[in-house]
């Protein structure tokens, strides 16, 4: 048998899977293991970033380590608030045998102590999948989600408000530049509008019993010397609150280059797409005011544009907004940063913007924010 271990090095890139905000295009791994026995060759790579945030929110709504599209507090809260985290840190391991790889990943958003003595953080899982040849199993971003689309910023994920972001275990097909995926089903809301409008997920008679059909995704990816574009549907199963629906909901996106290293992305989501778009933006399952319950439509979408100052220096200009029919939500999110590498695999940047809500049932509210980063890939 024989073993060879390799010092770090760009020995290993994890594009698009441990980071989606504030990072190089690439990101190098640590090559922990390399062993070469007559049963095939295998590897081990360390891989994830840590990330100090210092964040300061001022305005009408409470603050939040990074903005999605809830309502935190559902109601208008004076703040001028200065917070310090590095939650969004984490680590990952990448396990390759021959055709076979595994990926498991953590961030530590999983909550946990407090601000008075320890500042504790319990870690999250975020993605563990194995892959082989074309099938990939195991808890990763959704197949609806378009990964190349997201712009690069400091608040964690960007303009949630605007996007797609969701992971879950899932069972993908890619052939070419097609992509078949059955995913983890879940209902949020029963019709109760009493619902917080800050909760994610939900519990007691929020949760479906009854959810027996998988979502369904096709996504087909183009690829060009362009530039890049990928269209999406999803296809999910309302079963509860006294309906029983098929929704339907459909995702365009692209990243357009523009000269030099410049480019342009964007991503519009219509229909019904419940949780898939603009993380707690809404239920899936809402009351008309004339009572009828029904599967609520949204409306979103993000434009950004990253301009290269020069090879170390970028910057990102974003906008997402989104809003739904029946509730009448409509939220929004901009910002823009300025970036740079202070060396090959540490970053600090600063970005400003605002998170605003106007809808329909009170005056329209914001904060705005102002962020310093600092990252170290690894």
């Amino acid at each position: 048998m024989k073993s060879i271990v390799k010092q770090p090095a760009a020995l290993a890139v994890i594009a698009g899977i441990s980071s989606l905000t504030f990072a190089p295009s690439s990101m190098a791994g640590i090559e922990l293991l390399n062993v070469e026995t007559d049963k095939g060759n295998t590897k081990v790579v360390l891989g994830g970033y840590a990330k100090a945030d210092i964040r300061h929110v001022n305005g009408d709504i409470a603050y939040q380590d990074y903005w999605v599209a809830n309502f935190p507090g559902g109601e208008p809260i004076e703040t001028s608030h200065t917070g310090f985290n590095v939650r969004e840190s984490r680590v990952n391991f990448k396990i390759t045998h021959g055709e076979v790889s595994g990926f498991i990943e953590w961030d530590f958003y999983g909550g946990g102590g407090n601000e008075v003595v320890s500042n504790s953080s319990n870690e999250r899982l975020r993605h563990f999948y194995i892959t082989y040849k074309n099938w990939m199993v195991g808890q990763n971003w959704s197949t609806f989600m378009p990964l190349a689309a997201l712009p690069e910023s400091l608040d964690f994920g960007g303009p949630h408000v605007g996007e797609v972001f969701i992971r879950q275990t899932q069972v993908r097909y890619t052939s070419g530049n097609w992509q078949f995926a059955i995913e983890n089903p879940e209902t949020n809301g029963d019709g109760d509008n009493g619902t917080p409008a800050s909760a994610v997920g939900g519990t007691g008679t929020q949760i479906d019993r009854d959810e027996s059909i998988p979502d369904l995704v096709v996504r087909y990816n183009h690829k060009a010397d362009w530039g890049q574009l990928s269209f999406g549907t999803l296809l999910r199963k309302v079963d509860q609150g006294g309906i029983d629906e098929t929704a339907l909901a459909a995702n365009f996106s692209g990243r357009i280059k523009t000269g030099g290293k410049d480019d342009f992305r964007f991503q519009v989501s219509v229909g019904e797409p419940g949780r898939y778009v603009a993380a707690a933006l809404t239920p899936d399952i809402v009351t008309t005011p004339a009572d009828e319950i029904v599967v609520e439509e949204t409306t979103a979408f993000t434009v950004a544009y990253r301009h290269f100052w020069s090879d170390s220096w970028r910057s990102t200009v974003f906008y997402g907004a989104a809003q739904t029919d029946v509730l009448e939500r409509e939220r929004s999110h901009w910002g823009i940063n300025l970036i740079t590498d202070v060396t090959e695999q540490m970053n600090a940047g600063v970005e400003f913007g605002e998170y605003a809500i106007d809808d329909s049932n009170l005056d329209a509210i914001s904060s705005v924010y102002a962020q310093f980063s600092l990252k170290f890939n690894f």
